[in-house]
């Protein structure tokens, strides 16, 4: 495990931290109810589904933090996914914490053992699209200040503005436009993101770094329509065999990275083996894995490439015909230190340098992200580790993360000196994004414990 600073004592008394356990199991209960029915409400964000169960869920999540009475607004900008925004505050002197989380989901995906808008218990381990990524996240704040307003009252410890957002799934195409307009609301001091991961069941982390994002789609041409295979095959090659030697250039032969000028890393010393890796992440036998450097080094500190999207007719629906024109979406990770706009740039005279057998080239840039790297040693990151280390029994580790959080970059520039702690309640078995994901419900209660001694002990 990465080394880490022994967590000091929390500046709480033991007969307070004894009390905020004691409320926090009490209050369990309720917290994994109302998550059931969060994870009910169909909220994907993505285009092509019914925005209206998107709506429906801010007003769940609009509800939920309602009843702990905080000032509540649904809150969006043109073109952009309602977001929830709710505020208490404990006066000038407090230290003002945001809670931010993301009520959207991904799409359900096939392949799920059971429906994934239909929450499935077993055991300790709860099924269901959102049900980790990041609805979890939503209920372990509503659960920090349920348990907070039992102890406190009205006189909570900190300022508080929870602030959940809806359209994150989908990269968050209107967050600027939204701080730009709401900002103001969304400042604090400490900003508390639950959107991450733990290291494994009973080991708690504490994300400091970042990979940023780029992705486009590049589409070739080669025909001005399609053809008979048999009657003009051979002279011509089809755009999709174009494509994928197009794409196959974007790797060296060990599944490096080929993209010229981009920033490559290391990231800390970590005890995580190549078989680890690959039962988290359900490599195959025999597959054999890319890059170059420790499996930590490739996941958080160096840029990696996928292919995610292909418009291409079905094999169910093909017929003998040479495609004329085909559609690539291609996703890029950035190291922390990669500037996104030169990234983007290095990635499209990649593909304009590599254009096969005179392809012509359409390429719309998509998303950028910037990569985010965190202080090790701030004041709010050392009372997280404590809080941590007291809620879960064992020191949390300093992680990186191999996907991205666009947003946090945004935050940072409307407020430079906010601290930034990025939490998560999911672990290597929760499959965000895939099928069957999955919340630990013993992690979740831990996480929500993290955060009731974090804010407690923000407490001047």
């Amino acid at each position: 495990m990465p080394e880490t600073a022994a967590s000091r004592p929390l500046p709480l008394s033991t007969d307070l931290v004894a009390s905020l356990t004691t409320r926090t199991e009490a209050a369990f209960p309720r917290v994994v109810d109302d998550l059931v029915d969060l994870v009910r409400i169909p909220s994907v964000s993505a285009p092509a589904f019914d925005q209206a169960y998107v709506r429906a869920s801010a007003d769940a999540v609009a509800a939920l933090l309602g009843e702990l009475g905080l000032a509540v607004e649904i809150l969006s900008v043109p073109g952009g996914a309602p977001a929830v925004v709710a505020h208490h505050d404990a006066g000038d002197e407090a230290p003002h914490v945001v809670l931010y989380a993301h009520h959207d989901v991904q799409p359900p995906g096939e392949g799920w053992t059971s429906p994934p808008f239909e929450p499935r218990r077993d055991g300790e381990r709860l099924y269901g699209r959102g049900a980790a990524d990041d609805k979890a996240g939503v209920m372990a704040h509503v659960g920090a200040l349920r348990v907070l307003r039992e102890e406190y009252g009205d006189d909570l410890p900190v300022s508080v503005t929870v602030f959940v957002e809806g359209e994150e799934e989908i990269g968050s195409p209107t967050f600027g436009a939204f701080l730009a307009a709401h900002g103001h609301r969304v400042a604090g001091d400490v900003i508390v993101v639950a959107d991450s991961a733990n290291w494994k069941v009973g080991t708690p982390a504490l994300t400091t770094s970042l990979r940023g994002l780029v992705d486009l789609t590049v589409r070739l041409d080669v025909l001005d329509h399609a053809v008979h295979s048999g009657m003009f095959g051979g002279p011509v090659l089809d755009a999709l065999t174009l494509t994928a030697r197009l794409v196959a250039t974007l790797h060296d032969d060990d599944g490096s990275v080929a993209v010229a000028g981009l920033v490559h890393g290391s990231a800390a010393e970590l005890d995580y083996p190549e078989e680890m890796y690959r039962e988290e992440a359900g490599v195959l036998d025999g597959v054999v894995l890319a890059g170059r450097g420790t499996i930590q080094d490739r996941l958080w500190a160096q840029p990696a490439i996928a292919l995610i999207g292909l418009d291409a007719p079905s094999v169910e629906h093909a017929s003998n015909t040479i495609r004329h024109t085909a559609t690539a979406k291609i996703s890029m990770r950035l190291a922390p230190g990669q500037d996104p706009l030169a990234a983007q740039e290095a990635l499209v005279a990649h593909l304009e340098a590599n254009a096969p057998f005179g392809a012509h080239l359409t390429i719309t840039p998509g998303e950028r992200g910037s990569a985010f790297l965190a202080p090790s040693d701030s004041p709010a990151m050392t009372l997280a580790r404590s809080a941590f280390a007291a809620a879960w029994g064992t020191e949390p580790v300093d992680v990186g993360m191999g996907g991205s959080i666009p947003f946090i970059a945004d935050l940072l520039e409307l407020a430079p000196q906010a601290e930034i702690l990025i939490t998560g309640v999911e672990d290597p078995d929760s499959r965000a994004h895939s099928t069957d994901e999955s919340v630990d419900l013993h992690e979740l209660q831990r996480a929500v414990l993290a955060e009731v001694l974090l804010l407690a002990s923000l407490r001047p």
